[in-house]
Formats: structure tokens, C-alpha cells, sequence
């Protein structure tokens, strides 16, 4: 069954705290899936013209006394979320979903503010082109058809795994989270690179930018494995085995990404709450 069908088949009414970039790209998902736009309201006390605009489709925005709803999405940001905790509480029902995308926040903390049948999920940026990738876990008490809602509505903007143990949340926000900002960074200093080789800036940008984009697709759109890709461009003794010999030395890229990956999920443990 595609997401569109389970999307088209999700009942009762879901509430979307916070409509900012990532959960406006969630609710842009939803409705191109197919979900009955009447069900969907939104809570959002700055909604952008795009949201706004939205209401003509049926989505409620900021409707008032709703009370106990089935679905309730929480994107609002992580460090809002305990002053808006009365106001979500109140559309909370023990037996309602409750999805969050909010980073650092655990499971404990959702239970304590708002209450819920809990899922917390990372997603990250590229959900706002329907190609991002999203790890969630749920607590004890989420059915299996509310999980199945959870993955449906986290899906709409790209892939989704499951994980049991709530502790790989921090390496997650890490890898993936945390993720397109060091590959918009390897651009930059391919980039950088191009220029101190001698290339005018704005070709040394327009090369490394479609690179690292052609390059993605490429993985995304290929079964192989990323080591066998880059087997595939590299021919014994070429160029590319000349800068490959830089980058995989034992003080190369490797040591650097393990210490920059645990250096996040360091970070992503001392601001969970």
C-alpha cells in the first residue's frame, strides 16, 4: 500500500503545533497525499501567508475551545515547548497520538508536559523537498495502528526508520540531523579548494555545488553501496586516487567525522530534556 493510500485512510482529527519550515513542509506533505484537509488544524500564533492561505483548503487554523484531539503533531521549537505545554496539554487525551519532531526533547519530557500515546522522531531539512529521512521511536503504550499513523504522516516528507532504544536518538541527531549541514559543507570548502587550485570563484562554486548535488542523487538513486561508487570514479593511480590517498590517510576524513559526530552526540545528551 503506497503512503498516499494510508494517508487517505488516517480518521480523526490531527492537530499541527507549530507550522515553521519543518512542519509546514510535514503539512504541504500531508495534504499533496492525499489527507482530508478538514480533519488537519493548526496551531501556530505567526502563521506565514502560505498557512494562511491554506484555510481555503479546509485546514482550521488556530480554532478556538477544540478539545481532545486524536493526532497531535508537536514541530513547535524545542525551547518553546514547556510554555505552550498548557495550551497542547489541553488537546491531549491519554489515547491521543502524540508525534514530536522537536530535537533534544525525550520521551520523559513529552510524557511529563503534555501526556499521550508518545513518538519522538528527528527528522531533518531536506523534509521541506519531500527527500529528508526521519528516525522515530515510540513509547510503551503507542499502538500499532498509531504507529502506522506516525510513519504515514513522518513519510510524507521522505524515508522513516524505527528504532527500539530511545539512547540512539543523539548519534541519530548527529548523523542525520545534524548531516546537510556537512555536506552543504563540503561544498563550501570544495569550493575553497577549486579557488586555491586556481579556478575563478564563481565557476569553483557552480563545479562544487552540482558535484555534491549530481553525487547524491546519483547514491540515492543507486542500490550499490557508497564504497563501490567510489570505487566506480577512481582508476588506479589517477587523479582521483591522488586525492583519495589525502583524504583516507589515517589522519584523513575518517578520524575527523568520528570525532565530529561524537562531539554531537555529546552536545545532543547535555541539551536533551
Amino acid at each position: 500500500m503506497s503512503n498516499d493510500s494510508v494517508l487517505q485512510q488516517i480518521t480523526g482529527t490531527i492537530a499541527l503545533a507549530g507550522a515553521g519550515k519543518m512542519g509546514g513542509a510535514m503539512l504541504t506533505g500531508w495534504l499533496a497525499g492525499g489527507l482530508d484537509a478538514g480533519r488537519v488544524i493548526v496551531i501556530d500564533p505567526q502563521p506565514s501567508a502560505e498557512i494562511s492561505a491554506l484555510a481555503t483548503q479546509g485546514v482550521r487554523l488556530n480554532p478556538k475551545d477544540e478539545g481532545h484531539v486524536d493526532t497531535l503533531v508537536v514541530a513547535v521549537k524545542p525551547q518553546s515547548f514547556r510554555s505552550a505545554g498548557a495550551a497542547l496539554k489541553s488537546l491531549v487525551a491519554p489515547s491521543t497520538l502524540v508525534v514530536s519532531i522537536m530535537a533534544g526533547t525525550t520521551i520523559a519530557s513529552l510524557e511529563e508536559v503534555c501526556g499521550g500515546a508518545l513518538v519522538r522522531a528527528m527528522p531533518n531539512t531536506p523534509a521541506s523537498i519531500g527527500r529528508g529521512i526521519t528516525v522515530a521511536v515510540a513509547a510503551n503504550k503507542v499502538s500499532a495502528t498509531q504507529r502506522a499513523t506516525a510513519d504515514a504522516l513522518l513519510r510524507a516528507t521522505g524515508a522513516v526508520e524505527w528504532v527500539d532504544d530511545e539512547d540512539l536518538m543523539d548519534a541519530v541527531t548527529a548523523v542525520s540531523g545534524s548531516g546537510p549541514a556537512y555536506i552543504f559543507l563540503l561544498a563550501e570548502e570544495l569550493a575553497r579548494a577549486g579557488i586555491e587550485a586556481g579556478l575563478p570563484e564563481e565557476l569553483a562554486a557552480r563545479l562544487a555545488r552540482a558535484t555534491v548535488a549530481g553525487s547524491g542523487e546519483l547514491l540515492h538513486r543507486s542500490d550499490l553501496p557508497a564504497a563501490t561508487l567510489r570505487q566506480n570514479v577512481t582508476s588506479p593511480g589517477g587523479t582521483t586516487a591522488a586525492a583519495l590517498e589525502v583524504l583516507m590517510a589515517a589522519d584523513g576524513l575518517r578520524p575527523l567525522m568520528i570525532r565530529a559526530i561524537a562531539a554531537a552526540t555529546k552536545r545532543s545528551k547535555e541539551l536533551a530534556k
